[in-house]
């Protein structure tokens, strides 16, 4: 549906001419002076201008701004600052994860390395203890070792007793 075009201009003269429009119907024209408030020359879709009520345009009104809360505005100037910081320690996370693996592979290397050290005397006595000789006796070794410089050659002596 089309909306009537306002206008508050007088008639063209070629409606009024009657060798253009022989039919045009011939009305009065009414001065734009004397309209009364509220109707205006209106055109129409088909090209017809009609006198119409037009309603008044309300002025359009501003919405009231609200003043924004001090809880708002600390939020909004914390999100970014904890979204930096999350973003900023799955960075350091995924740097430090090939070092985390290498030392959980040490760690646990030097957890067997205390197991074996402190189960290899017990295992050592039980095989020595069967048998039915009683206990071995304890065979001390002893090593000396010495090298000049950094990078010397090492040589040292060996005794068993």
């Amino acid at each position: 549906m089309h909306e009537p075009t306002r206008t508050r201009t007088t008639e063209p003269a070629r409606y009024g001419d009657p060798v253009l429009y022989p039919t045009a119907i011939r009305q009065p024209a009414m001065p734009l002076a004397e309209l009364p408030p509220g109707v205006e020359i209106v055109t129409l879709p088909g090209g017809y201008r009609a006198l119409a009520y037009t309603q008044p345009a309300a002025p359009a009104v501003a919405p009231v701004g609200q003043p924004i809360p001090a809880w708002a505005k600390t939020t909004a100037l914390l999100a970014p600052t904890l979204g930096g910081g999350i973003a900023a320690a799955g960075f350091g996370i995924s740097y430090a994860a090939p070092g985390l693996i290498a030392m959980t592979d040490a760690l646990w290397a030097a957890i067997t390395l205390i197991a074996a050290g402190a189960l290899a005397p017990l295992l050592l006595r039980a095989g020595r203890a069967t048998g039915g000789r009683g206990g071995a006796p304890v065979q001390h070794v002893t090593q000396n070792i010495s090298a000049s410089g950094m990078f010397g050659r090492a040589s040292g002596t060996l005794n068993n007793r």
